[in-house]
């Protein structure tokens, strides 16, 4: 079916041509043709933008392994390694454990369901893209720039973690001169080619994994008290009414570590855009999402609270504690005995901010490309060169890194605080739209009258999981701000950081529609269910997903039953559990 009017705007339409209408070539000429003198790019764009141009593409070269590390450790990050001390601290390790629960529901509820379209849709715009084919061209735009705001700003944030984490061993370097040790190797990567970046996260993704695995082992050994001479504490941290303080306010308020925590599970939908067969690799990365919540969150949280007391003064608390600087997990492995292992446990921390920060660059120039290729951005920004790295995109997200890193100093990081708070809320005003689009994908998708036989995932309990996303949403959206507005002594500078994220959704959304009212004299505002496109960048045409499921289902059931035939009942069995999680 074609794309419907206002989802895919030609050039004469796109906001992005109505500011800039030169024609642009597609790389500087040959020296000796023709039209070299007329046709040569200006030098400010050789310089920018080096070989890249408007009609070269990014390239499909992350394998179905780089898919599945990204979900399960790719963006865990400093909000598990110090902000679940922050959550501890807080609200006790009862709250925070429920919290990260309740978030870590939700988180799964919003993978499957964007893994369901992403899967057969592989594009880089992911949830922006299908928020303008499925809902409205206004609403890919605000989740487009809102998403490039959140993970631009979110690179000083773990540039400054690093240095905290640097500062354990020598406190007399300076945070900007680790920011430029650290930031200028992590963009080289960034700049040579998409494998890169699937390879150098599926180590950094390796190496958290198996460190946290081995925290939550020692962990619960020395709580058990299993390390001779180092008694553990037991369930004493549980009891006498430690798990749960300071009520339902500060149970709220462990909802931001949470979902900062939790941040950026959707990435695995971007990387689907260059993923060599993403039918087959996403449903397994998302399939992973479920050990990722269960080992990587809440055992990891359950792990720190049985071990540290929420009154403990190792628990980093980023509001009153700045001076401390060793992670939780570094605490409790020297509190096991193990102290001479604390640097080792260190260097893993940082290993796990450089894989952040690679992440932060990665998310921010996918999603500034897919704006600027959908005319909701220069077009300038939508260039890729050969290898299908897109330069210009990368170059600005790393302008906006530097010049955010500033604000830290500036004004004693004021700036800093308000642009972390522009961002805050962003993450759960994403997610819960993603179910809003799943809901309207669901929708044109039984409105044209496909089958769900033609999808590569089918998320299982349709519409609960989608349904679950936007009401989650709304009652912690509700939760934060009855957290700010109840703290004493009352400061309404609290509410209004809040759900300041919340005035850029609204203004992105309202700013786009008047401009496609006044502008474009489009006059028709969500996109018809009949008109949705469903067709292009699909991973096949429509009727191919439904006998090649057929095919495949065939195929594995005579081998397992040949295999059967010959008394190799163990390995179907386990073949058939492996092939249902992953």
């Amino acid at each position: 079916m074609a794309a419907a009017q206002g989802i895919s705007p030609t050039p004469s339409e796109s906001w992005a041509s109505a500011v800039d209408t030169k024609e642009i070539p597609d790389d500087v000429l040959e020296k000796g043709s023709d039209s070299h003198s007329v046709r040569k790019r200006p030098v400010w764009k050789r310089v920018f933008a080096g070989t890249a141009a408007p009609t070269n593409e990014t390239k499909r070269a992350m394998k179905s392994r780089h898919l599945t590390m990204i979900a399960i450790g790719g963006t865990i990050g400093t909000g598990i390694f110090l902000s679940a001390g922050s959550a501890i601290a807080t609200a006790g390790p009862g709250s925070a454990l429920l919290s990260y629960f309740v978030v870590g529901l939700f988180c799964y509820a919003v993978v499957i369901s964007l893994g369901e379209m992403a899967a057969y849709i592989p594009v880089s715009g992911s949830f922006a893209t299908f928020g303008a084919r499925f809902f409205s061209p206004a609403l890919g735009f605000t989740l487009g720039w809102n998403y490039w705001l959140q993970w631009s700003f979110s690179i000083p944030s773990e540039l400054t973690a690093a240095a905290v984490i640097l500062q354990y061993w020598d406190s007399r370097i300076q945070a900007w001169q680790w920011a430029l040790i650290i930031i200028a190797p992590i963009f080289l990567m960034q700049l040579i080619h998409v494998r890169v970046y699937g390879e150098s996260e599926y180590w950094f993704a390796m190496i958290k994994v198996v460190m946290i695995v081995l925290f939550i082992i020692v962990g619960l050994i020395f709580d058990w008290g299993g390390v001779r001479g180092h008694p553990g504490p037991g369930l004493s941290n549980f009891h006498n009414g430690q798990a749960f303080v300071g009520g339902f306010s500060a149970f709220a308020q462990t909802f931001v570590f949470a979902f900062y925590s939790y941040g950026g599970v959707e990435l695995v939908s971007l990387a689907a855009g260059e993923s060599e067969t993403p039918h087959k690799s996403v449903p397994r990365a998302i399939r992973a999402t479920f050990f990722r919540i269960v080992i990587f969150y809440i055992l990891t949280i359950l792990t720190i609270g049985l071990n540290i007391n929420y009154q403990d003064s190792t628990l980093l608390t980023a509001a009153s504690d700045s001076e401390v600087t060793a992670s939780p997990l570094t605490v409790v492995f020297q509190r096991a005995g193990f102290g001479a292992a604390a640097h080792v446990i260190n260097a893993v921390l940082l290993t796990a901010v450089l894989s952040a920060t690679n992440s932060c660059f990665y998310a921010s120039s996918r999603m500034l490309l897919s704006l600027a290729r959908a005319g909701h951005a220069p077009r300038i920004f939508g260039w890729v060169n050969g290898r299908g790295v897109p330069i210009p995109a990368l170059f600005l997200s790393l302008a906006v890194s530097f010049v955010t890193f500033l604000t830290t100093i500036w004004g004693e990081g004021v700036v800093f605080t308000w642009l972390l708070n522009l961002t805050g809320i962003s993450s759960l005003l994403v997610w819960g739209t993603i179910g809003v689009i799943s809901l309207r994908f669901r929708a044109a998708w039984r409105a044209q009258g496909r089958t769900l036989l033609d999808l590569p995932y089918r998320q299982p309990l349709f519409p609960v999981l989608p349904l679950t996303t936007v009401v989650l949403a709304v009652l912690m959206f509700v939760a934060q701000g009855y957290s700010s507005a109840i703290q004493t002594p009352f400061n309404a500078q609290n509410v209004v950081a809040t759900y300041i994220g919340v005035a850029v959704y609204i203004v992105c959304y309202i700013g786009y529609s008047l401009y496609e009212w006044l502008w474009l004299r489009e006059r028709r505002h969500m996109v018809p269910l009949l008109e949705v496109d469903l067709d292009t960048d699909a991973v096949w045409q429509q009727g191919v997903g439904e006998r090649l499921h057929k095919e495949e289902a065939e195929a594995r059931a005579q081998r397992d039953t040949d295999e059967l035939a010959q008394g190799k009942r163990t390995k179907v069995l386990l073949r058939r559990v492996w092939r249902y999680f992953v």
